[in-house]
């Protein structure tokens, strides 16, 4: 699983600045509905905010982008890693520090990047997630969570995607192992990165379900 450090040392968010341009929401084709929030189109503008010490090179969005320095952009495709989109040019308005410091003389140029829907399917069956609702389509499984207490994907599904939402679990993004490899090696910052067997998210501490009968 990839999350944003949460006040580590390159603590770092976007906020996007009007106008906001959305495009038409990807649905899914088996039962029509569509699948996550609007994406945005370019241009992409706005503020970046900091709160560690030093800007990072993964720095969440709102909506299903992120944003990626470009230096992570060109080692990126140069090491032919897959399952990024976009790599729009984001004009960065201004810097905002949140906490106390000084503002970053020099700021990186950032690309605007989305992980891929893939075909990796959460197996239900054996993962700890409850639902707020029953999953109704096998094709793009949209149902939330209201708590992980790990999951795993079902054999066969995932076709070697290095960063992509797997179905059953679309606002999460999920890498492979040489993508960790890659984020280690090349030293990127503002990156947590847990196995996807040991990933907790339960803000209402309910704990993990009881098990199936």
């Amino acid at each position: 699983m990839l999350k944003d450090e949460l006040f580590g040392s390159h603590d770092t968010k976007f906020s996007t600045v009007e106008p906001i341009h959305l495009g038409d929401a990807h649905r899914c084709p088996q039962c029509g509905e569509p699948i996550g929030m609007l994406p945005q189109v370019p241009p992409f503008r706005g503020v970046l905010e900091l709160y560690g010490a030093a800007l990072g090179d993964f720095v969440e969005s709102s909506g299903y982008d992120f944003l990626i320095s470009e230096r992570m952009a060109e080692a990126f495709r140069a090491e032919g890693l897959t399952g990024l989109l976009g790599f729009h040019p984001v004009e960065v308005v201004r810097v905002h520090r949140k906490r106390r410091g000084p503002i970053p003389s020099t700021v990186p140029r950032y690309f605007a990047v989305t992980a891929c829907f893939g075909r990796g399917a959460v197996d239900e069956a054996r993962s700890l997630i409850r639902r707020d609702e029953p999953v109704t389509c096998p094709e793009c499984r949209g149902s939330g969570a209201d708590t992980i207490h790990g999951f795993t994907l079902e054999p066969g599904t995932w076709q070697g995607e290095d960063i992509f939402r797997p179905r059953g679990l679309r606002g999460d993004i999920v890498v492979s192992e040489r993508f960790a490899e890659f984020v280690q090696r090349h030293g990127f910052t503002n990156m947590k990165l847990t196995p996807i067997e040991q990933f907790v998210w339960d803000p209402g501490h309910k704990g993990p379900p009881a098990p199936s009968s």
